[in-house]
């Protein structure tokens, strides 16, 4: 009897120990995500279209930094916004509207009066801005023929979105980015070197604070209209100024819209914004042209002209 116990004792540790041991590696391999890029979550409203963008030159009001600061700045966000694969950046926009620093210049003015121009070649909003500030500072503890040198960095950049279908601005914000950093130089270290070094903190630091924009863009975007526009009418074919390269697929419906009044403020005399047109019926995109256009039949209604409008139906 004895024995029978004995033997069964060491056995029932053994399961004990295989039991514990199993309930401990299920716990050791558990993963998290922790130290992985989150993946993209898929968009609520992003219907698919890509909406044209006229990215202005951006320019540097501060005192350091210079111009190649608003280069950064532009640079950035052209390709962050490039990335999101919802816009196109039209490369003509320069040519219309000309550079950020125009624009604030003229008090925004210039961006009302070319609005219908920029409607019509298909243009959905304007994206311009400045560095309102840019500085780097540095803190030196000499050790010896070794000087540490701590370089605390703080950029400020100004974002504005106009909206051209309802020929207004919608949106300005003023993001903030800031770099730090701790090097080791030497004394015989060259001036050269160490504006290189400061000037690359700034930049950094742009990128930062530009790069907080995008979210905000997506999320104004999705509450915009595409538009679009009937470039040509050969027979019974209506030729719209967006394709394959837009994200318009073949059987989507398109409404056309006349375009809509300018309502200005009686007392001031100020504009308050553009009316909604109205439908004059619906179109029907059967096939592609060029790089970015598609062919459309008639769907429903009439008196389709040269000139309209079109939007997601």
């Amino acid at each position: 009897m004895k024995m029978y116990l004995s033997s069964k004792g060491p056995f029932s540790i053994l399961i004990a120990l295989v039991l514990a041991f199993t309930s401990c590696s299920n716990e050791v391999i558990k993963r998290t995500q922790q130290g992985k890029r989150p993946r993209a979550k898929a968009r609520k409203y992003f219907s698919g279209v890509k909406k044209k963008v006229a990215l202005l030159n951006f320019f540097n009001e501060a005192p350091y930094g210079g111009e190649d600061l608003g280069i950064t700045a532009t640079e950035e966000l052209r390709k962050e916004l490039s990335r999101t694969g919802e816009f196109i950046i039209d490369p003509m926009a320069r040519k219309l509207f000309g550079s950020s620093k125009e624009i604030y210049a003229g008090g925004g003015v210039k961006l009302v009066q070319l609005a219908r121009k920029a409607k019509v070649s298909g243009v959905n909003f304007v994206v311009f801005g400045r560095i309102t500030h840019a500085r780097i500072r540095e803190k030196i503890d000499e050790i010896g023929v070794v000087k540490e040198t701590k370089s605390y960095t703080e950029a400020k950049v100004e974002i504005r979105i106009f909206d051209v279908n309802s020929n207004k601005e919608i949106y300005t914000e003023t993001l903030r980015g800031y770099a730090d950093d701790a090097s080791f130089r030497f004394f015989s270290q060259k001036r050269e070197e160490r504006l290189t070094y400061r000037q690359e903190l700034l930049r950094y630091a742009i990128r930062v604070a530009t790069r907080k924009s995008v979210p905000r863009i997506l999320n104004i975007s999705a509450k915009l209209d595409w538009v679009g526009r009937v470039a040509k009418i050969i027979g019974n074919r209506i030729y719209v100024n967006a394709g394959r390269r837009s994200g318009i697929q073949i059987s989507d419906i398109l409404k056309v819209i006349t375009e809509g009044q300018e309502i200005y403020d009686p007392e001031t005399g100020a504009l308050i914004g553009v009316s909604k047109g109205e439908i004059k019926g619906t179109v029907e995109i059967i096939d592609y042209f060029g790089p970015d256009g598609a062919i459309a039949i008639l769907h429903s209604g009439g008196s389709v002209l040269e000139g309209d409008f079109v939007q997601l139906y």
